[in-house]
């Protein structure tokens, strides 16, 4: 695997949140070394940040003119969770940067991670929140398709639904967004299953919002018998994961059940559909997870899974072939949603 990363990460400080801190950053990189220490094979390569220009293909002008000018200031507030300080601007840049590099190591065929703080997907096109102050997985994907790619997936597994992610790309039929998220009156409040798209994006936008406590068998659920027969159809030519670990059961604000090893089957798991598939393998971008133990052993469990050659993701869906047996009820109700745009989740 290949890994884009920088100083910079901890540099960022954030004064209205007591968890999205700079600690955060050694934590994940702690993580890189138990995968080490377990036989994976991670090589660090040099990037280069991105640019004020390049984000305009995600973000408004003067949004990032006042993102530069409040850390140029020496720092201040965005929204009530989210601040800046001096650092943040070249912090975020980097972030970016390093989710740009990682998509391009995808597609020249190897897996890859971007080991990022602060997180991204909430930041839309005008707007900062949710500790997030650039998109570095919408940039990743709109990099691929700089490149030429004509087709980019963007999977979603933070507790958290990436609203801004959605907000990039929901008229859009070149990005296909997929999020598996806590729901109900969770922040941010969006990602029920009824967004699906707009316009030319109609049925390009897949949410699975799930109960609170909900553990591996559920997600499971949603990520094969839902988004894997999307993905089939969709034939993505690359695949990036906003890859969140606050749906671990130690996280303090994610309130779910998922295991370190969860997010391992996880990686596997897509990087054995992106072959199926002809797919790129997957560029990982990490996003949010606050419990410093459960991101160094989440991150380890993705490295280690993200080399594996051993992950499938049946065709079943869970149930026999050619249908879906009985899918919890949260998963079964994005199904049908959703059948109405993908004829592969029809029964």
């Amino acid at each position: 695997m290949l890994l884009f990363t920088s100083a910079a990460c901890e540099k960022h400080a954030n004064a209205n949140s007591s968890v999205e801190v700079p600690s955060r950053y050694p934590a994940m990189l702690a993580g890189i070394e138990s995968a080490r220490a377990l036989g994976a094979k991670v090589e660090r390569r040099a990037f280069e940040s991105a640019t004020e220009g390049e984000l305009l293909a995600v973000h408004d002008r003067d949004y990032l003119r006042l993102l530069r000018e409040t850390s140029a200031a020496g720092g201040g507030h965005l929204d009530a969770d989210t601040a800046v300080n001096g650092r943040s601007w070249e912090a975020t840049l980097a972030a970016s940067g390093a989710a740009a590099a990682a998509v391009e190591a995808a597609l020249d065929g190897a897996a890859s991670l971007a080991l990022v703080r602060p997180p991204g997907h909430h930041a839309g096109p005008g707007y900062a929140m949710g500790f997030c102050l650039t998109n570095h997985a919408a940039h990743a994907a709109a990099h691929a398709l700089r490149l030429g790619v004509r087709r980019v997936a963007v999977l979603d597994w933070d507790v958290h639904h990436g609203n801004g992610t959605q907000d990039v790309f929901y008229a859009r039929d070149d990005v296909l967004y997929l999020s598996v998220h806590r729901g109900g009156f969770f922040y941010p409040g969006t990602g029920r299953v009824g967004e699906t798209g707009a316009g030319a994006g109609e049925g390009f936008t897949a949410n699975a919002p799930l109960p609170a406590r909900s553990g591996e068998a559920v997600f499971t659920a949603a990520l094969e018998g839902i988004f894997a027969r999307i993905l089939r159809e969709y034939e993505p030519e690359v695949i990036v994961v906003s890859a969140g670990f606050d749906a671990h059961a130690l996280d303090p604000l994610g309130g779910m059940e998922l295991p370190s090893a969860a997010f391992g089957r996880f990686a596997a798991g897509l990087a054995g559909l992106a072959r199926e598939i002809g797919a790129a393998p997957p560029a990982l971008i990490t996003e949010g997870g606050y419990s410093p133990r459960a991101l160094t052993e989440s991150v380890a469990a993705t490295v280690v899974g993200a080399e594996s050659r051993d992950g499938s993701w049946s065709r079943s869906g869970g149930g026999p072939v050619g249908g879906y047996g009985s899918l919890p009820r949260p998963v079964e109700e994005a199904r049908r949603a959703l059948a109405v745009h993908w004829p592969g989740l029809r029964r």
